[in-house]
């Protein structure tokens, strides 16, 4: 089939990847346009569009997906399906209407749960241990259309939004493939979503990865692993933000005030909570990177009595 890839995110690289390495002949690329990063706020390409450029790849970069003058520009490949992975802007029903097998969208997460933007970090947050990848063909709603094909995935405790994002990634691709030949050969029936079986996963502001310390150390423990690498859970100390990383924690009876260092070893810190422990093996003071608790504490007097988040 004749496709056009509509992605942006380091997400949709292995499967733009995996589609370029298929029978499938991906026509053009559509990304979000360059957008500026950094402290010098250079405009950066987006993952996408750096993989497409690199492969000599029709490229399209419209501000808006709504745009009449794009749809015509679109409409020029005569796509016979649009993949759409995590791109980034709802497909309107002109655009969806181009292709005459439809738009697969790919989507990280056991849909109807988790729809919308940050599937991965809110399915850890929440404390789920199981996850996956869906494809769907694409309706006008957000991750609202029938279901072609799942696959799962077990999240373990050592699991962070970082390496279940590249887990998913890959698992999202081999299934993206299998998706589109079973669509071409007529193989797969689409179901239905249970639209009252769904929930929604809103992307993550920076201001909720603040610790409240008399949270429960199961809860914060999620916390950590949702947020990690990016944007970061943090607390403060001595008037700095610390950002927190590679937890474990324990459910015995803490005895101190919440946000208490309780102990601080060259193996982790753990520090109290107001239902049990935190246990942290990384961290990274605001302007500086991230490093093992043995590597900061010879740099930081950071002791046992030190209470964070003042």
């Amino acid at each position: 089939m004749k496709l056009v890839f509509l992605g942006t995110a380091e997400f949709s690289c292995s499967a733009l990847e995996t589609l370029l390495a298929s029978s499938h002949e991906v026509m053009a690329v559509v990304t979000q346009p360059d957008r500026p990063k950094g402290r010098g706020q250079r405009l950066s390409p987006s993952p996408v569009k750096a993989l497409a450029v690199a492969r000599n790849l029709p490229l399209l970069q419209p501000e808006k997906i709504r745009d009449p003058s794009f749809r015509e520009v679109l409409q020029s490949f005569h796509p016979d399906l649009l993949v759409v992975v995590a791109y980034g802007q709802i497909l309107p029903p002109s655009v969806l209407s181009i292709p005459p097998r439809g738009c697969v969208n790919l989507h990280a997460s056991l849909l109807p749960k988790y729809r919308g933007a940050a599937p991965i970090a809110r399915a850890i947050l929440a404390g789920e241990t199981r996850t996956g990848v869906t494809t769907i063909l694409m309706d006008a709603g957000m991750d609202t259309g029938p279901i072609l094909l799942t696959e799962e995935t077990h999240i373990a405790a050592e699991d962070t939004t970082g390496t279940l994002h590249e887990r998913l990634s890959r698992m999202g691709a081999r299934l993206l493939e299998r998706t589109l030949d079973g669509v071409e050969k007529g193989t797969i029936i689409p179901r239905p979503q249970d639209h009252s079986q769904a929930t929604y996963a809103p992307k993550i502001k920076k201001e909720e990865g603040r610790i409240n310390w008399h949270t429960p150390a199961r809860q914060l423990f999620n916390l950590l692993r949702a947020l990690d690498p990016s944007p970061g859970a943090f607390t403060f100390w001595a008037k700095r933000t610390l950002k927190l990383f590679l937890p474990t924690f324990s459910e015995e009876k803490a005895m101190e005030a919440p946000g208490t260092v309780v102990q601080a070893s060259v193996n982790s810190l753990v520090i109290a909570t107001a239902q049990g422990y935190l246990l942290v093996r990384e961290l990274q003071l605001e302007s500086r990177p991230r490093m093992r608790v043995d590597e900061f504490l010879r740099g930081y007097p950071l002791k046992a009595g030190i209470q964070f988040g003042v």
